[in-house]
């Protein structure tokens, strides 16, 4: 496929939304799978659910508004942005990968990884 043709806020909208269908996919398989429990403790001595719970609700809404950001915001401050928020969940997915105990898990969190990774790219060579 020849993406000199393809606008590049396409192509990093359609890789947003890539990494949020990826990362939505583990949470359900997680819970069809049994390697969540509704109701099983995830929090430790350092925050309350509640705190847990907004952190995640940021995390995970994010990436959903860089889906529309990369389509509308202005081209200099669309290519930083894309940068930095593809290095931050990158980083995010790669420090969390060895946490997921299953090869499915592992196998999304990477494919997740792959599109954010992937977003820096293709924002680092807009020109």
């Amino acid at each position: 496929m020849d993406t000199n043709t393809i606008d590049v806020r396409v192509i990093l909208s359609a890789l947003w939304v890539t990494a949020v269908l990826v990362w939505q996919q583990g949470d359900v398989q997680r819970l069809y799978s049994g390697d969540f429990q509704v109701g099983q403790e995830i929090t430790g001595a350092v925050m309350s659910p509640e705190t847990l719970w907004m952190i995640s609700a940021i995390t995970m809404t994010l990436p959903v508004a860089m889906v529309v950001l990369s389509l509308t915001v202005p081209g200099p401050v669309n290519r930083w942005v894309n940068i930095v928020m593809g290095v931050f969940y990158t980083a995010y997915g790669l420090i969390g990968l060895p946490k997921y105990p299953s090869a499915y898990d592992r196998f999304l969190v990477f494919a997740g990884v792959v599109s954010t990774a992937l977003v820096v790219r293709f924002a680092w060579r807009w020109i």
